[in-house]
């Protein structure tokens, strides 16, 4: 995997707080949240009636067993179709 370096201005009290973290903590940070944030921008998109469940999956690029977790998880009742409850079973 190649790498890039990146230079972030962060608040003060934050740098302090990862000042002592390990690259790879960094990163895994970084992964989760970008994971996180395309979910929840997804499942908006969706609930504004904006693009299907499986593009919402797609955009957020899990599967739609996976998107209908965190959406039973915020109150939301997604649709079940076939794909959906295969991977469900599976």
């Amino acid at each position: 995997m190649s790498t890039e370096a990146l230079t972030l201005a962060v608040p003060a009290s934050l740098a302090r707080e990862l000042d002592s973290a390990s690259q790879g903590f960094l990163v895994e940070i970084l992964e989760r949240g970008l994971g996180a944030l395309k979910i929840e921008q997804a499942l908006k998109q969706y609930a504004r009636g904006g693009i299907s469940f499986g593009a919402a999956a797609h955009q957020a690029g899990v599967s739609q067993a996976e998107l209908a977790r965190h959406a039973y998880a915020r109150g939301m009742e997604p649709p079940f179709s076939a794909e959906t409850l295969s991977e469900e079973l599976s």
